[in-house]
């Protein structure tokens, strides 16, 4: 069969999505004068916007009378879900290692996948023409990383490619820093077995994306197992138990080339195809003929291990910005991302006003918020926590991570200190090359939460942090949270510079003047431990008076801090919300009178 089914998997920022683009304009899938822009892959707004792969794709190639599916992956491990069920649908892996940066947490999980299920890799050192690549130790770290993850003999004798996504080349010399693509194409033809699928069986397929369209409803992308299937085919679905969820028939089916989905007539068995024409049919599912009873099985996701409370937005300013603002609009919003995205689970509060959503961490429920607002909802947000669990002897467990940190020597001892404060482990320290320290931690996630802003300060921008899912592990008690309290309005109003200006000594503000406020809402952060309730609408008394020492001083502020959605979720504390709408982000308190505050405040301390 001249088909070949391939994932590129990566750790984030090693170059996937360019290294598929080049693919694209080495093969002839674009026309001469096609205009096509960078990283044609990342088509979401917010993947563009910064510069991540979120949602795993499809595309195809045709190379020498050979068609070429290929999967491109998110490299995040917030987005690990996405990986996950994929690899059901390839039939080999590229994996793609930094020639700087080497094996890196997210290289390591996926990769993990991978080899269980008996995939053999393509290793592919990409950016070789990086002033300070480190070639071999890099393939050592690769060799070393399969022997930890019990790679059998047959996936330890991988080939190697030496390439620079964005040049447009690929070679097996290491030295050579010209050419095309060539090199890897022929690798994945001739290294990549064709699809061990049965043509003459019943028709199987297994549902592993999820998309929605106008026009033709839902989208179920996976792939044909056995069988082949025609355009108004008769079909069913059938759940992980065997219990049909529906029957219709397959009212369009669609391949794919390049970035374009494909109509066609007929589809067979390996390949990689969309069906539209069903309407409960959902991840997971295996759409089959109506004469097959046993469904196909989906490999398990690793369960979430993060949760934050998405509530109807009850502040003063509720209705104002948004057009989706009641708790059936966001119920059946967070269901419909539930059944596409396998990371989240969403289950329903006691008060049917707010939503509990799990998922794998602060980036990816962060995303979801993002792309909520972008669609108008106005929504509450509580701080992120952890989802704990129990041993076998009944005590309590919690997540933990592994924190690799690329640090300047400089900054090693004060990240480790601040590590150790949130009752993180050290595993390892090693100079990384360049004046540079890469430090590993295993960590409680509960520690981490509302860190990475902080990290940012104490090593002036320069260091890097990748975090991934380790383990449960035993419960670390305590952990020290924000040590600066909060400064509250204590009235709903106009803000004022006249108020603004002294309360400047008080601490860091993150309001300007002319914004409207309402009482509960903070309007900065306290230069103290203590929450401190202040009025920054005060104006000033307008008498006939003049002041002492002839004319006023101008006022001069300093401008707000602004946060991003991610700082501010990662900045509030157990008694604090975000107000997420279309046009704005505030921080409040969950009680916005100050009688509820202390009332609730004696009842935690009473507890």
């Amino acid at each position: 069969m001249n088909l070949r089914n391939v994932a590129i998997i990566a750790h984030v920022d090693h170059g996937k999505t360019t290294l598929v683009d080049q693919l694209f304009r080495q093969s002839g899938t674009f026309r001469d004068n096609q205009r096509v822009e960078e990283r044609a892959m990342d088509s979401n707004d917010l993947e563009k916007e910064r510069g991540i792969t979120i949602l795993a794709k499809c595309t195809s190639v045709d190379w020498e009378g050979t068609r070429i599916n290929i999967v491109d992956t998110p490299g995040h491990a917030d987005f690990g879900g996405e990986v996950e069920r994929i690899l059901s649908m390839v039939d080999g892996v590229i994996l793609l290692v930094d020639a700087s940066e080497g094996a890196m947490p997210q290289t390591k999980f996926v990769t993990g996948k991978a080899l269980a299920l008996g995939l053999r890799p393509i290793v592919v050192v990409n950016k070789i023409d990086r002033p300070d690549e480190r070639i071999q130790e890099v393939l050592d770290e690769v060799f070393d990383l399969f022997v930890s993850l019990e790679a059998n003999d047959e996936q330890l004798d991988f080939p190697v490619l030496y390439a620079s996504g964005r040049n447009g080349y690929a070679n097996v010399d290491p030295d050579l820093r010209e050419g095309t693509l060539a090199p890897l194409f022929n690798k994945i033809v001739e290294h990549v077995p064709p699809p061990a699928a049965d043509p003459d069986g019943p028709f199987k397929f297994l549902v592993t994306l999820l998309d929605r369209d106008n026009f033709l409803g839902r989208i179920l992308t996976g792939l044909v197992f056995s069988g082949s299937i025609r355009t108004n085919q008769a079909i069913h679905s059938l759940d992980n138990d065997g219990n049909v969820v529906e029957t219709g028939r397959a009212s369009k089916i669609m391949t794919f080339h390049g970035l374009e989905r494909v109509p066609t007539d007929e589809a067979q068995a390996g390949d990689i195809i969309s069906i539209a024409g069903l309407t409960h049919t959902t991840v997971s599912n295996t759409i089959c003929d109506p004469s097959v009873t046993d469904p196909l099985h989906a490999q398990p996701i690793d369960p979430p291990t993060l949760s934050m409370r998405f509530a109807v937005n009850d502040s003063p300013m509720a209705g104002r910005e948004g057009t989706k603002v009641t708790s059936r609009m966001i119920r059946d919003r967070l269901f419909r991302e539930a059944e596409s995205n396998v990371a989240i689970k969403v289950t329903e509060a006691a008060d049917r006003d707010s939503y509990e959503v799990a998922g794998r961490g602060e980036l990816q429920l962060g995303v979801l918020i993002e792309t909520m607002r972008r669609e108008g909802f106005e929504l509450g947000i509580s701080r992120p926590r952890v989802l704990f669990g129990e041993d076998e002897q009944g005590n309590k467990t919690e997540p933990y991570e592994t924190v690799i940190i690329d640090v300047d020597e400089e900054y090693s001892g004060t990240v480790v200190e601040k590590m150790n404060i949130r009752k993180a482990e050290l595993t390892d320290m090693r100079p990384s090359g360049g004046g540079k320290t890469r430090i590993t931690f295993s960590a409680p996630s509960r520690g981490m939460i509302g860190y990475h802003g902080e990290f940012l300060s104490d090593t002036r921008g320069t260091g890097i942090m990748n975090r991934l899912f380790e383990k449960y592990g035993p419960h670390k008690g305590k952990i020290e949270g924000r040590k600066n309290g909060v400064l509250i309005s204590n009235g709903a109003g106009e803000s004022n510079a006249y108020a603004l200006g002294p309360l400047e000594e008080r601490g860091i503000l993150m309001v300007a003047p002319q914004e409207q406020l309402y009482e509960g809402m903070i309007v900065g952060e306290n230069a103290k431990p203590d929450d401190l309730e202040v009025n920054p609408m005060k104006a000033k008394q307008l008498t006939n008076f003049r002041a002492s020492g002839g004319k006023d001083d101008a006022i001069r502020l300093t401008p707000p801090w602004k946060m991003t959605l991610e700082q501010a979720i990662a900045y509030i504390d157990d008694d604090e919300m975000v107000e997420v709408t279309p046009k704005s982000i505030r921080l409040r308190k969950r009680y916005l009178d100050p009688h509820e505050r202390k009332k609730a405040s004696r009842a935690k301390v009473a507890a």
